[in-house]
């Protein structure tokens, strides 16, 4: 009986660990790989299932090129990597302490990593010009590559095989303070072959260049706020006590990303005061104006990061956006890299989940500072464990994803299904219940929208919802409500004819 017992119990040990990371909803293993959390409608830190699961660690010195002896050389550690770029099954690293470009391809049929290339310099009118301190990178839709080579003080643009097209430099332009040196760190160029470069030092937005290097001015400025009296003494001061005030400016950026509709995502994590008044990400159109949606399940909160924070840990103050990456249903996840966290948030505002942190553990971050996407995956470079985090999605994660997927394209019927598969596996999950919702409202259920929105105290859309309903129960009924009023109009009509012959009648008698 025990030997019985024990190859059983060694037969389901064996099936388990043979079971694909995240096939029974977590990560890997019988327990989570990541705390996974959002908040409640009362502000409380409420535990839920993983979304995501640690899938790859890619380290420099995973990968080898030929020496000119044609001996295999490990490339060695990356060094201070600062960018991070995916596009299509290519992803690019910005290895900035090693003064290169580091380009890696997946396979997704073997599920590998393949090293392309490194590129330390690139060749101008036949002269090696070396890279020094890349920090960004963007492939455009045309191939082109982009590189932010940072303390060269230059932008520099490749076709798709990194031959050399043109530079672009510091700006001529009075806009540009003369003793400002030009430092740009991340880039994107948008449909319109608008490049837009975050630099640092730069607290006026994001500067604008055409493709061929032409300096078209400042985008974005992000918003400042001085108060009354500031305003009043900066009135009536002197040149030299005005001087001292110049520290009134907009913050400067971090980072820039753009989504698949061709909209400027911006971060900022420098700012006074409370993050929910900073917004610490954008969305901005094409004149610079953040258009992004705000209208989260709790009102008083806005994409910021973590709604409560401590000084445990030694680490102090609110989240510090980084970064952030946008998908096609307009859901997007910002880095925090105060506290190593990922922030999901859908199209309209709501938290979906939180989960990472900090320290060493597989899923955790000593200091995260790029974030990519390649489908629904997640890579998150670390500069100071000089190492990439692949994340993949739980089946949890992606019941949530598709649900949004769904609702985006206009099948609620198919997003209400999803989020009841969700609802399974965490009944207590306020984003599925508003999901129905929205599903409900969108079917022009109005009475079951709002019975989903009253279970989750979202009254902002219950009375939406209540409005609609409203109106459609006066529409339906409009023809009962008209002879109702007729037959009222004439009951009164005659009764009040009959009280008048009445009353004649007995003045008569009298």
């Amino acid at each position: 009986m025990k030997i019985k017992t024990i190859i059983v119990t060694a037969l389901i040990f064996a099936f388990i660990t043979a079971l694909p990371a995240g096939a029974i909803g977590f990560g890997t293993g019988a327990g989570p790989s990541n705390y996974t959390y959002n908040y409640s409608f009362w502000g409380e830190e409420v535990a839920m299932p993983d979304t995501y699961y640690v899938a790859a660690s890619i380290r420099g010195h995973d990968f080898s090129l030929e020496d000119e002896d044609g001996n295999l050389v490990s490339i060695g550690n990356f060094r201070n990597p600062q960018g991070l770029f995916i596009s299509e099954n290519r992803i690019y690293v910005c290895d900035t302490g090693n003064n290169r470009i580091v380009l890696i391809e997946y396979d997704e049929v073997t599920s590998t990593y393949e090293l392309i290339r490194v590129v330390e310099y690139v060749t101008i009118r036949g002269v090696a010009s070396p890279l020094n301190a890349p920090y960004g990178l963007f492939e455009n839709r045309n191939g082109e590559i982009f590189i932010a080579d940072t303390d060269n003080n230059r932008i520099l643009r490749l076709d798709n095989d990194f031959n050399y097209i043109n530079s672009i430099f510091k700006p001529d332009d009075s806009s540009f303070e003369e003793n400002i040196e030009f430092l740009p760190c991340k880039l994107v160029v948008d449909h319109s072959n608008r490049l837009f470069v975050q630099a640092r030092h730069i607290n006026k937005g994001l500067m604008e260049f055409d493709l061929d290097g032409t300096f078209r001015g400042f985008m974005g400025a992000s918003r400042v706020q001085v108060s009354i009296i500031d305003y009043f003494w900066k009135m009536i001061a002197s040149d030299a006590q005005r001087d001292q005030m110049i520290l009134f400016v907009p913050t400067e950026y971090n980072n820039v990303t753009l989504d698949h509709e061709g909209f400027v995502y911006t971060t900022l994590s420098t700012f006074s005061g409370s993050p929910f008044e900073a917004d610490p990400v954008r969305r901005l159109n094409a004149v610079g104006t953040d258009i992004l949606i705000r209208n989260g399940l709790f009102g008083f909160v806005e994409p910021a990061g973590d709604w409560w924070w401590s000084d445990l840990g030694g680490v102090s103050g609110p989240s510090q956006f980084v970064d952030v990456v946008v998908f096609e249903n307009n859901s997007y996840i910002c880095l925090d890299q105060r506290r190593g966290r990922l922030f999901a948030y859908d199209f309209q505002g709501n938290l979906l989940y939180v989960f990472g942190g900090r320290g060493n553990a597989q899923g955790r971050f000593q200091n995260p500072v790029a974030l990519e996407r390649m489908g629904s995956s997640l890579f998150v470079l670390d500069s100071r464990s000089a190492s990439i985090t692949r994340f993949n999605q739980t089946r949890y994660g992606w019941l949530i994803s598709a649900a949004m997927d769904y609702y985006y394209h206009g099948l609620y019927d198919e997003s209400a299904a999803m989020w009841d598969e969700v609802l399974k596996l965490n009944g207590n999950y306020d984003l599925a219940f508003i999901g129905k919702g929205r599903a409900a409202l969108r079917n022009e259920q109005f009475l079951e929208a709002m019975r989903f929105y009253e279970a989750k105290y979202d009254q902002e859309n219950y009375g939406k919802a209540f409005q609609l309903y409203r109106k459609q129960w006066i529409e339906e009924n409009i023809t009962m409500l008209l002879i109702v009023l007729a037959l009222l109009y004439i009951s009164i009509k005659v009764l009040g004819t009959v009280l008048k012959r009445r009353k004649k009648r007995k003045g008569n008698v009298s």
